[in-house]
């Protein structure tokens, strides 16, 4: 699956998802740092790449609507966060994505469950 990972998120979240076979690109890769966000989206949508960020921003299906994109992934983790945390939120995303089909939907990811938006309706993963 092609991705590409907003500028909040580091070199091991990359390799993380460059290790389970994605082909993974980012917003440091593209010299879009300070892109905005409906930038970064549209470049996604071009690309056909999911958005994978932790821009609360990308979870308002009414602003960034999934139904034309391969995907947007929104991991939504505790206020200050540890880097074990986030391992588990990337790491519960790598094994979604590799059960179930993103395209056309908006996952918000925590650490211990996936909430889905689709068109069709609500359910999680």
């Amino acid at each position: 699956m092609k991705l590409k990972l907003d500028e909040n998120l580091g070199q091991r979240g990359f390799e993380a998802f460059q290790r389970s076979g994605h082909d993974v690109s980012s917003v440091h890769l593209q010299h879009m740092e300070g892109a905005t966000d409906q930038e970064v989206f549209e470049v996604c949508r071009a690309e056909a790449r999911v958005v994978i960020t932790l821009d609360l921003d990308f979870s308002n299906p009414l602003v960034f609507d999934p139904r034309p994109t391969v995907g947007v992934a929104v991991i939504r983790l505790s206020r200050n966060p540890t880097p074990s945390e986030l391992a588990a939120a990337v790491t519960r995303l790598i094994v979604a994505l590799d059960e179930n089909s993103i395209d056309g939907s908006l996952w918000v990811v925590h650490q211990d469950r996936i909430r889905v938006w689709s068109p069709a309706e609500a359910e999680e993963v």
